[in-house]
């Protein structure tokens, strides 16, 4: 390569150069970039507060777990079976033997080293109420559990768990009264303002339905109306055809009549 060559070359790459670091510098101060005050978009299920957020609480599942089906709750633990042991005195596992524990202490299994909270929320005993809570979400129920479990969303599947493990003793315990019920439905039920925004929206869909509703009965209304007038239009039009038609036979009539 010649001298004047390279020197183009030099020349080209210097001037690439500097036109990237001129095309960053415009950019930085014409682009500047900001955190968001808030999420673009609202994670369903969890509501902003201040200090941080605040999730949903777990559905109440008490009035369903005398009619639950046992049968599916066995089927469910299945999962478990890896960890747990179901059968009275049996080994623990990874996880303790869960033979009665409906009613048990926490952390009570022989022989099972704990992480210790699962004391954290809701007293010393498992409860039906409890059970539920820490069925829907272990980690959050119990930051730092040794349960590497998510949870059971649906709460017919939790229902069906507990009413599941309920039988798992000699004397199982009673099923939850009215009583219980009320408390777990109170403790997990929407806070009342909440709650009437959840009334506001659903009369707000409602209104909408309707109005829908008679849009679309005025639209096929208009349909209607208008495959009446187009079937009107083709027979007025097959109407003049066959008079156009007979006045042509008339005056060709009448033409071969004034030749005769």
């Amino acid at each position: 390569m010649g001298g004047m060559e390279f020197n183009k070359v030099f020349a080209a790459i210097l001037v690439a150069g500097i036109i990237a670091m001129l095309a960053g510098f415009i950019a930085e101060k014409l682009v500047h970039p900001h955190a968001l005050e808030e999420n673009a978009f609202k994670i369903e299920g969890v509501e902003v507060a201040a200090g941080g957020t605040k999730e949903k609480l777990a559905e109440p599942i008490l009035a369903m777990i005398a009619e639950a089906d046992i049968t599916r709750g066995q089927k469910l633990s299945k999962a478990c079976a890896a960890c747990h042991n179901f059968e009275q005195g049996g080994p623990n596992g990874v996880g303790p033997n869960l033979w009665n524990v409906v009613g048990r202490q926490k952390q009570s299994a022989p022989g099972f080293t704990y992480s210790g909270t699962l004391n954290t929320h809701g007293g010393d005993v498992w409860t039906y109420a409890e059970l539920n809570k820490f069925l829907w979400k272990p980690k959050n129920y119990a930051p730092g559990t040794k349960m590497n479990y998510v949870g059971i969303k649906k709460p017919e599947d939790r229902a069906a768990m507990v009413a599941w493990l309920r039988t798992l003793s000699g004397s199982p315990k009673a099923v939850p009264s009215a009583t219980a019920i009320a408390a777990e439905e109170a403790e997990l039920s929407l806070p009342e303002e909440e709650a009437e925004k959840v009334e506001e929206a659903i009369e707000t869909l409602k209104a909408e339905s309707h109005d829908e509703k008679k849009s679309i009965s005025k639209a096929k209304a208009d349909i209607k109306k208008l495959e009446a007038d187009i079937n009107d239009t083709e027979t007025k039009i097959k109407n003049q055809a066959a008079e156009k038609k007979k006045a042509a036979e008339t005056i060709k009539k009448t033409v071969q009549e004034a030749k005769e």
